[in-house]
């Protein structure tokens, strides 16, 4: 896209957002999650809104998609699961740890060369199971250590410094940049940190719904089509065996998801079709079954939905109540949440 034709960067302030999730114990409200929703149709038009979805705000990890189609685009040759792995939030289990060496050995590199910050697994009982065997933290078990290790071998293939691929002006972050602008129509409003130590670019809701609505529906063979299928099709390799993302890919045909910390997810079907979500408050409790209510309103099947409609409150044990996406939003069967 010419760069002539992007619109504003959306504009830094307090977003206005409403009210998308209520936790109700015994019919009562017993609190509430807020947070701004967008709907999209096939043919891009906004179907449905909640909140403020065009003031800036930060992607978090659901802007790595846009990262690997970025990373395709300068020649990246990755394809199947280590691609998938190249746009996840992996929750450290073997697999992601040995893919994640595998693109490194590809570059000629090691663990050594990554600048991510350590960490332990993402995944609690991955994580669990790492602290009992006394394993420390490392840029390995990181959460992101698929996306630096294609970064870093993006810029092997390139000629690019390695010491430095995270600086905003290394041509690879410059090339990064330039993608999430084009891919979600409007120019980025702030530049920041992510907490793996790569540049973070904040855009809109609305246009992290058209980036995804963008990948997921382009033609075969397009860089943006091998980021979709990669994730489509090795769904535990972008996330984790037990994630809810790779349950909802799993669960609705054709669906691109991808979820992003403080309460962020986005979806998107083969037709163009996508949603986007941000709980103000960064609750994964919430996250998901907004999410599934937004699909639902764009059409998707809710019998499919129905096991993401609403996560039980327990009373003694028992389940006493939910939390669901509040009416204005929220098509999907009652009976979902007991």
């Amino acid at each position: 896209m010419n760069s002539n034709t992007l619109v504003d960067a959306p504009v830094i302030r307090e977003p206005l957002h409403a009210p998308v999730a209520h936790l109700v114990r015994a019919g009562v409200v017993e609190g509430i999650h807020y947070g701004s929703v967008v709907v999209l149709g096939a043919d891009g038009r906004v179907e449905f809104q909640l909140g403020d979805i065009e003031a800036a705000f930060y992607p978090r990890s659901a802007l790595k998609p846009v990262q690997a189609v970025a990373m395709v685009r300068a020649g990246l040759p990755l394809d199947g699961e280590l691609l998938s792995l190249a746009a996840a939030s992996h929750s450290g289990e073997e697999r992601h740890l040995d893919g994640t060496r595998r693109i490194l050995a590809l570059a000629g590199l090691t663990e050594a060369d990554l600048r991510n910050t350590p960490d332990l697994p993402y995944g609690p009982a991955v994580r669990d199971a790492w602290v009992r065997e006394g394993r420390p933290a490392s840029r390995l078990a990181q959460n992101c250590s698929g996306k630096h290790a294609a970064m870093l071998y993006t810029c092997e293939l390139n000629g690019w410094s390695r010491h430095d691929y995270l600086d905003p002006a290394h041509p690879l972050q410059r090339a990064v940049a330039e993608i999430v602008e084009d891919i979600t129509d409007q120019r980025i409003a702030q530049v920041t940190v992510d907490g793996c130590g790569a540049p973070l670019f904040s855009v809109s809701l609305h246009g992290l719904a058209r980036a995804v609505a963008r990948i997921a529906s382009s033609p075969p063979g397009t860089p943006e089509a091998c980021v979709a299928d990669a994730m489509r099709d090795h769904a535990e390799m972008a996330s984790g065996a037990d994630r809810d993302v790779a349950a909802l890919m799993r669960a609705v045909p054709g669906l691109l998801a991808k979820d992003g910390f403080e309460g962020v997810e986005v979806a998107a079907l083969p037709d163009g079709r996508a949603v986007a979500v941000k709980i103000a408050d960064g609750a994964n409790r919430a996250r998901i079954p907004v999410t599934a209510a937004a699909l639902a309103r764009a059409g998707v099947d809710p019998e499919l939905l129905t096991a993401f409609a609403g996560e039980p409150l327990l009373g003694g044990g028992q389940p006493v109540g939910s939390v669901r996406a509040v009416r204005a939003l929220d098509r999907l069967p009652l009976e979902s949440a007991a």
